[in-house]
């Protein structure tokens, strides 16, 4: 994963949040962060990432409601470059096990605006990618 904070991005001489300064890919990267965070996680903000989805799993599909949920509300809380946030599951045709999100919302900076998407992917052991 690229860089995460300030201290990161200090330490590697690079003050910007993307190299080519692209909001939507500063979005994802933050995402990536947000959403491979499991809430508890982090001391100073300790609301901040999702449920632990092997937590719940167990109870598939019941409970992917609760997963949306968790997906969508950690968005709204801690990317404020987004709003009007919508996940949704995705099924896969090929492999009905495994477990994907859509994620689309509004761009909410003064530079850029538009409908923006992301597609995830939890893997066994909680890892989610996205792109």
């Amino acid at each position: 994963m690229g860089t995460r904070g300030l201290l990161s991005r200090i330490a590697e001489g690079n003050g910007s949040l993307a190299p080519s300064g692209d909001v939507v890919e500063s979005i994802a990267e933050h995402l990536r962060s947000l959403l491979n965070t499991r809430r508890g996680e982090s001391v100073a903000s300790p609301g901040y990432g999702i449920l632990d989805l092997n937590d719940i799993v167990h109870s598939y599909p019941a409970a992917i409601p609760r997963m949306t949920q968790s997906i969508r509300t950690a968005i709204q809380d801690f990317e404020p470059r987004l709003k009007s946030v919508v996940v949704t599951h995705s099924e896969d045709t090929v492999d009905p096990t495994a477990l994907r999100f859509d994620i689309t919302a509004q761009l909410a900076t003064r530079d850029r605006k538009g409908l923006v998407r992301f597609h995830t992917q939890v893997h066994p052991g909680g890892r989610v990618d996205l792109w």
